[in-house]
């Protein structure tokens, strides 16, 4: 039985953990080698400084974001590879199992991204994917939204409002598919259809039935 309701004519994807795997981890301890501190990691093994903040939302640019790590770290010779090293670190594999899934979907939805990123690891991601599967990231979705790009993150309202605004989307007719529940408060405040993928559940298994036959 397909879970996903007659009434729903789009899907908003998550990145990280939904679709892209992560490995926060990695970058954490290549920064702990460069210097960082652990009062600038918070307990979910995440950067608490702003700066992180500041440039996923695109107020400040790479090289700024760099400069500033140079002061967190107190390194002051940490040259921008070995910081961006750090931090692409955590960018790991798109299975593409969950590509067909998305591209099956397509078929009978209009399938859209939104993540909480950078244009670090866009770069990354974006030339990592067409190496590994011959095809453009862009291609994937309807349409993707970074929020480096329109400057606004999640889980605030205003990010989806955004995303809504431009899509032309109908935010009762659209399911959002997060990892993080903040996220999807965010996304139901905002009108749209929240579903929370857990830990240890993957898309290719929420999306199961509609792999191969969608009608």
């Amino acid at each position: 039985m397909k879970f996903v309701p007659a009434t729903i004519k789009n899907i908003i994807f998550d990145l990280g953990r939904v679709i892209l795997n992560l490995d926060l981890d990695a970058s954490v301890n290549k920064f702990r080698k460069l210097g960082l501190k652990n009062d600038i990691i918070n307990e979910k093994l995440s950067f608490s400084d702003k700066v992180f903040y500041e440039f996923q939302t695109g107020a400040v640019s790479s090289d700024e974001f760099r400069a500033r790590l140079r002061k967190l770290l107190n390194n002051k010779v940490a040259t921008d590879s070995q910081i961006d090293d750090a931090w692409m670190a955590m960018i790991a594999d798109i299975p593409f199992s969950r590509i067909k899934v998305i591209q099956e979907l397509r078929k009978q939805f209009k399938v859209y991204l939104f993540s909480n990123t950078n244009e670090i690891h866009v770069k990354k991601l974006h030339d990592e994917f067409r190496a590994g599967h011959k095809m453009d990231f862009y291609s994937v979705f309807d349409k993707i939204y970074y929020s480096h790009e329109i400057h606004d993150a999640k889980p605030a309202v205003s990010s989806y409002l955004k995303v809504i605004a431009d899509s032309g989307v109908t935010p009762g007719e659209t399911l959002f598919v997060d990892d993080l529940m903040e996220n999807i408060e965010g996304a139901e405040k905002a009108g749209l259809k929240g579903f929370w993928l857990p830990p240890g559940m993957d898309i290719t298994e929420v999306f199961a039935d509609y792999n191969n036959e969608v009608v």
